[in-house]
């Protein structure tokens, strides 16, 4: 069974969301979904500096079985990415919700109210069972 941790606030497209300090919030896919994307061998990352929309494509995530869209949880401006996947793409399958993490992105407005409009863990629980 895939590891959904409290705390964090997910998407249905299987990206996690948790607030950073300030107005930015730390972006990176679901347990469930590297498991579900197997060995993954290539990260594309977005640029800093670049506008992203709730639910529209930021990059892409290539496993030995498939290559799959990345969906920016929140809208804002990417502040910073993990260049450290762009060489060892295979961190976001041994730590997920840490040194796998994606990008961090600067919302507009309120952090909360941003990460509010997203799934609970329990919610994210459900959608995956």
């Amino acid at each position: 069974m895939s590891e959904v941790r409290d705390g964090l606030f997910y998407s249905e497209e299987h990206e996690w969301a948790s607030a950073a300090g300030g107005q930015v919030v730390r972006i990176g896919i679901t347990d469930h979904a590297q498991c579900q994307l197997g060995d993954i061998v290539f990260v594309e990352l977005p640029q800093p500096g670049s506008s992203v929309n709730a639910g529209e494509s930021v990059g892409s995530i290539e496993s030995v079985k498939t290559v799959s869209e990345m969906y920016a949880p929140v809208s804002g401006k990417v502040v910073r990415v993990n260049e450290s996947l762009l060489d060892q793409p295979e961190i976001v399958n041994g730590d997920p919700y840490g040194a796998g993490w994606i990008m961090e992105v600067e919302v507009e407005g309120d952090v909360d109210t941003a990460l509010g409009k997203l799934l609970t863990a329990d919610r994210y629980r459900e959608l995956i069972e």
